[in-house]
């Protein structure tokens, strides 16, 4: 019995490793469609693989750390065409990158419920923008070393490998957080609000994305709705529908994107998907935070009136005590 319940527990790492690694594999070659070259560096303004390593080692723990650096290493030899001394040193930053943000974020009691308002700052300082410096310094630096980079080009594909790595943390994590802890509603749920935030949300990031009017401002109004209404269950989806819109008009060059070179697409992409991104996730982890506090107020409140009701003492035992005392006196 011992030996078939170590052999199951066993199974079930190798298989979630495997995952793993092929989500990783995968989700980077969806990555790899919108990319971009930088000064002669390939980078992605959306790179999902990050969001999937950080959440898979939020959910299962460090021990999966193998199925990362598995995906990472064939994830660059499906780029560069065979596996070499630099290309390791580029899967291993890209391993290493999410596994200091995941310790990073234990150390400082991350719940991935994103319940608080502090589990979206801590996401968002330290698992996206201070954990993925590793991938980017370690990445961009290899090249420098090979001599595919000058010093003056440092920088920028720098700048965008790191807001590529970060994005994936910030808009691919959240939503799978909540597809962790999801529910298939009941019959009785009330479809016609989430429908019409998702025509809402879909259409008015295509008039944001794609109209030549430079009307991008109009991608936040569903945010906050989802947010205010669905937390991070429905802001979150919301937040990576915008980073994805907005990268494909970016890579296409349309919309407000026309008549700008590569490094400004990025720029402009960088700093929208970081604004959507903080709003979706803080806007909805202070609704939540407001709503749990309310919903213990409201238990605290319900146990000091049944308190208050088992102490009180009982009109009858009143009624008994005072008789004799409040009878008057026959003399």
């Amino acid at each position: 019995m011992i030996r078939s319940e170590e052999t199951r527990r066993r199974t079930v790492v190798a298989l979630q490793m495997l995952g793993i690694a092929a989500a990783y594999y995968v989700s980077g070659q969806l990555g790899l469609v919108r990319r971009v070259t930088v000064n002669s560096a390939a980078v992605t303004p959306l790179w999902p693989p990050t969001g999937i390593a950080l959440a898979a080692l939020l959910c299962l723990g460090i021990r999966i750390w193998p199925a990362i650096a598995v995906g990472a290493v064939l994830t660059i030899v499906s780029i560069s065409g065979g596996l070499t001394l630099s290309g390791l040193a580029i899967a291993a930053g890209s391993t290493l990158a999410p596994l200091c943000s995941f310790l990073a974020l234990r150390a400082v009691g991350f719940r991935s419920e994103l319940d608080r308002l502090r589990d979206g700052v801590v996401l968002v300082f330290l698992g996206a923008m201070g954990g993925m410096l590793i991938s980017a310094t370690t990445g961009a630096g290899v090249l420098l070393l090979k001599g595919d980079l000058s010093a003056g080009t440092f920088w920028p594909v720098w700048s965008a490998w790191w807001a590529g790595d970060a994005m994936g943390v910030l808009m691919v994590t959240p939503v799978l957080l909540v597809l962790r802890t999801a529910r298939v509603p009941g019959l009785g749920y009330r479809w016609a609000e989430p429908a019409a935030l998702v025509m809402v949300a879909v259409g008015l990031a295509v008039v944001a994305t794609r109209s030549p009017l430079s009307m991008i401002y109009l991608v936040f109004p569903p945010l906050v709705w989802a947010a205010l209404r669905f937390q991070l269950a429905g802001s979150a989806p919301c937040a990576l529908l915008v980073s994805i819109m907005a990268v494909i008009a970016g890579t296409d060059r349309v919309g407000p994107f026309n008549n700008h070179s590569v490094l400004e697409i990025m720029l402009n992409l960088g700093v929208l998907n970081c604004c959507v991104a903080l709003t979706a996730l803080l806007l909805a982890a202070i609704v939540q935070e407001h709503k749990n506090i309310r919903r213990e107020t409201e238990l605290a409140c319900e146990e000091l009136a049944a308190l208050v009701e088992e102490l009180a003492p009982h009109p009858a035992q009143r009624g008994g005590a005072a008789g004799p005392e409040a009878r008057p006196s026959s003399l």
